[in-house]
């Protein structure tokens, strides 16, 4: 990193690395890059990078040729600009990428479809830009286990999320564009499953009071996370935190 990035605030719509009370969210996302970092090669576009660290994690893995960068919001583009000066960054909207048909060997997308008002749109720019066989990796929080209780098209919980989904429904909405190979989700390891065994919903202590009044052990635990703390698995995906849908083109 540079250390000359303008600096983003922590809103509730998107994670941040190097923050305590964040340290969940952010190793849950990141379980996911790592997973895609073997998996994503040649030249790999992350549309909606955010913070940028997804796009820098898929570049350092070194499967990557290039690693470009799209986001819509202008402080991020520039934050990734100074931060990750190795990935290529490009502001743009998601549903009219500013690409070429066809020049891209993957396309990842991990946490962004459910802030989109046109999900249809945004797969088919994302399939119209990737080559014959090209990866797509679409991942967003499990609406049975994110907002239980909220229905297919409900308004979700979240105010920053537009639709959520189930695993059936991503994998429609990827299957009207590319060949679905894979539908994994992403849930809590051993010791996350040990933690909860003996205090409850890790997700619900973290939202139950502000953080600076966390108990002790729960600040203590959290910070400790790594992304080990997760892992990405094809069973019982309904159950599962986050999904991750990976076709080809």
């Amino acid at each position: 990193m540079t250390g000359e990035a303008p600096a983003l605030t922590l809103t509730g719509e998107r994670t941040l690395p190097g923050i305590w009370h964040e340290n969940y969210w952010f190793r849950r996302h990141e379980v996911a890059y790592r997973w895609l970092s073997g998996r994503a090669s040649g030249v790999v576009l992350e549309a909606g990078c955010g913070e940028g660290y997804g796009a820098d994690a898929l570049r350092a893995a070194g499967h990557a040729t290039q690693v470009v960068a799209v986001d819509y919001d202008a402080s991020s583009v520039a934050h990734v600009r100074a931060t990750y000066p190795e990935v290529a960054v490009v502001r743009g909207n998601l549903v009219g990428l500013p690409l070429r048909s066809a020049q891209l060997d993957a396309v990842v997308s991990l946490q962004t479809v459910e802030h989109l008002w046109d999900q249809p749109l945004f797969v088919a720019e994302c399939a119209r830009v990737l080559r014959p066989s090209g990866l797509l990796a679409i991942s967003t929080p499990n609406r049975l286990t994110f907002s239980p209780g909220v229905g297919r098209g409900e308004k979700p919980l979240n105010p920053f999320h537009i639709n959520e989904f189930d695993p059936e429904e991503l994998v429609e909405l990827l299957a009207a564009r590319v060949t679905v190979e894979a539908v994994l989700g992403v849930g809590p390891g051993e010791r996350i499953q040990d933690w909860e065994r003996r205090h409850g919903s890790l997700v619900a202590a973290q939202l139950s009071v502000p953080y600076g009044q966390w108990p002790l052990p729960l600040r203590s635990f959290v910070a400790e996370l790594t992304a080990e703390d997760f892992v990405v698995s094809a069973d019982d995906v309904d159950s599962s935190l986050d999904l991750l849908v990976v076709g080809r083109a």
